[in-house]
């Protein structure tokens, strides 16, 4: 069993930072967690909540900042004053770069992390950058979200617009497929909740394929493609101009540049 890392502050505990703190209290990778919120919702079981930074007691060993950008400043007040020069302040806000979080945390150390919406149910992949923490500290971090599925540093902060645009936004393209594979599903004939049905446990089967099997997800395609066969024709179908490699890139193009444009504003 790996050792604890000590007492965890959650400031604010919405969508994201909800679903965050249920898979730590259930990892039991902190021996105590504490959410900061002003907000009369009765913690989850395992954690414990204060009004405010000022009502908490202690030294906390690390920090995850999960409010949205534009009431950051206001969460952090006082903060600083709270940690020692070890603490490390994780923020998860969406767009807010690493520099923003020193602006408002201007003690410890620091980390960006951007978790998917799969980390509620620790299949989650998140990417996480810090340029002051050592590689201690950095494996201690990566443990913090592997208990919500994968965690990848990353090696600049740019790549976060690309990693966002992948990982981040990429759930949503997966749904946005299943409900075009059962809609395509009920055009050919099919009653629309077989074919919905159809399509979500299809989805479903081949991600844990992915997951389970050791070949690449372009070997598994080749081994379920007999020549001359339907798979090869859907296929063939799939990359007509202009193919799905091309409209992923799109895809892809897209929402970077969208990433890009919303960390301006944060910063503005």
């Amino acid at each position: 069993m790996q050792n604890k890392l000590g007492t965890l502050w959650l400031v604010g505990a919405g969508n994201m930072g909800g679903a965050l703190l249920r898979r730590w209290i259930k990892s039991g990778i902190f021996d105590r967690c504490v959410i900061i919120d002003p907000a009369e919702t009765p913690p989850p079981e395992g954690a414990e909540r204060r009004e405010s930074i000022q009502a908490a007691d202690g030294t906390p060993d690390y920090v995850v900042m999960a409010v949205k950008p534009h009431i950051a400043k206001a969460a952090a007040k006082g903060l600083a004053e709270r940690l020692s020069d070890d603490t490390v302040t994780i923020s998860v806000m969406a767009g807010a770069s690493l520099g923003t979080l020193k602006s408002l945390v201007k003690k410890g150390r620091h980390v960006r992390a951007m978790p998917n919406t799969p980390t509620q149910i620790g299949k989650g992949v998140t990417g996480l950058y810090s340029d002051d923490l050592d590689d201690s500290g950095k494996t201690k971090v990566a443990s913090i979200f592997e208990a919500t599925g994968d965690a990848h540093w990353l090696d600049a902060e740019s790549d976060f617009d690309a990693l966002t645009a992948v990982s981040g936004s990429g759930p949503a393209y997966v749904f946005r497929m299943v409900e075009a594979l059962s809609a395509a599903g009920e055009w050919a004939g099919l009653d629309a909740e077989l074919a919905r049905r159809l399509a979500r446990q299809t989805i479903i089967g081949a991600g844990a394929l992915l997951q389970e099997d050791e070949r690449t997800a372009g070997e598994l395609r080749r081994a379920v493609t007999s020549p001359g066969g339907t798979t090869e024709a859907g296929l063939e179908a799939l990359d007509e101009e202009p193919g799905l490699p091309a409209i992923m890139r799109n895809v892809v193009r897209a929402a970077s540049q969208r990433s890009r444009e919303l960390g301006q504003e944060n910063e503005g």
